[in-house]
């Protein structure tokens, strides 16, 4: 009975606000986003990625927050503030491959880490996070 409760609790991510609620909403989004950068400072794996960001991360800080709020089905508040989301695009200017991707990957896990998700939506972010990850590979 107990492993039918975690399948139910699991398939609840996704559906409604949800994935957003269980991140904290907007606040905890911030948290993690503020741990996955962090991540990003200090895993040597992630030197490149970090190279790609300015050295003053609050605006990336903020447009990766208010992306997740919205692609967890809260709020559209990315869109509200910086316009429509358009992943390929926005990164077409930098060269991101699979170690790039992984490395960003690898930073959300260690962020994910640091944050009080149940472990079922831990692993639930990670496997979705792979979707917008790869969307934003350009190169081989």
């Amino acid at each position: 009975m107990e492993f039918q409760a975690e399948i139910t609790d699991r398939l609840q991510y996704g559906v409604g606000d949800a994935s957003y609620q269980a991140a904290g909403g907007e606040t905890g989004i911030r948290k993690l986003v503020d741990a996955f950068y962090n991540a990003m400072e200090r895993l040597p794996e992630a030197a490149k990625i970090r190279k790609m960001h300015p050295a003053d991360l609050s605006v990336s800080k903020d447009k990766l927050t208010l992306f997740l709020c919205g692609w967890l089905n809260g709020p559209a508040l990315y869109s509200q503030k910086y316009g429509p989301i358009r992943i390929p695009q926005v990164h077409s200017h930098l060269e991101i491959g699979s170690g790039e991707r992984d490395a960003w990957l690898r930073c959300m896990q260690e962020a994910l880490k640091t944050q009080p998700y149940t472990p079922d939506f831990k692993a639930y972010l990670m496997e979705q996070l792979y979707v917008p990850a790869e969307r934003s590979r350009n190169r081989e």
